[in-house]
């Protein structure tokens, strides 16, 4: 058998073994994002490498053309054209990262969303199972129920605090409070033999009375006038 029939019989082998292995991948129901997001870092890592082969080979072709550039012009001039090809893989091979790097991060953008999404199901669930046993009605039920008891036990401590026994009128015990005090003082007068007696006879006054005042008002005026007689 020939190479190239060894060739071809390999190829189909494995594009056979391919095929069924992407029906048995698909029969699974595909890679889940964790997996596909594995594959594309390996990708990421073997591109890497061959970027770190395709820059070492560029500067050992660079040397070479250096050092064949005035010896040997075709040796130099076929370094150069390998320095391009590798150049040109090296472009390839730089915006294949770039794409493979925009779509590692948008697979992990949603495989972290699709988890966030997944994590807030499960609350929305618990929350709904919680609220299950809940009634509104029953809710508004217990909370009338607190206010009425809150509203028991404020009458209960103002019972509490307020006074005991009968409530008298305070002006009728303030009035009652002064004849007894009237009465001690007139008993402590009586005890002392009573208060001094007052004489019968008038008290002169000590001011002169009116009727005298203006008679010696005129008794001036009278001896004014006649001193004013003689000086003129």
């Amino acid at each position: 058998m020939s190479k190239i029939a060894k060739l071809f019989k390999g190829s189909a082998s494995s594009s056979s073994s391919s095929s069924s292995k992407s029906k048995h991948h698909r029969s699974r129901g595909g890679p889940s994002p964790q997996e596909a997001i594995h594959k594309l870092r390996e990708t990421e890592e073997m591109l890497t490498k061959k970027q770190d082969y395709l820059e070492k080979r560029i500067e050992q072709e660079i040397m070479i053309a250096k050092k064949n550039g005035t010896k040997n012009k075709r040796a130099a001039l076929q370094a150069l054209k390998r320095k391009k090809r590798l150049e040109q893989q090296l472009t390839q091979i730089d915006g294949t990262l770039s794409t493979i790097e925009f779509q590692r991060e948008a697979l992990e953008n949603s495989n972290t969303n699709t988890e966030v999404l997944k994590n807030m199901g499960f609350a929305a669930k618990a929350m709904k199972q919680v609220h299950e046993n809940m009634d509104i009605n029953k809710i508004d039920d217990l909370m009338q129920d607190i206010t009425e008891q809150q509203d028991v036990a404020r009458e209960i401590s103002e019972a509490i605090s307020g006074p005991f026994g009968d409530t008298f009128d305070e002006d009728e015990l303030m009035a009652e409070l002064a004849e007894l005090e009237q009465e001690e003082l007139e008993d402590s007068m009586k005890s002392m033999g009573g208060l001094p007696s007052v004489p019968s006879s008038k008290l002169p006054s000590a001011r002169p009375s009116h009727r005298a005042t203006t008679k010696k008002r005129v008794e001036d005026d009278d001896d004014m006038r006649m001193l004013a007689s003689w000086a003129t």
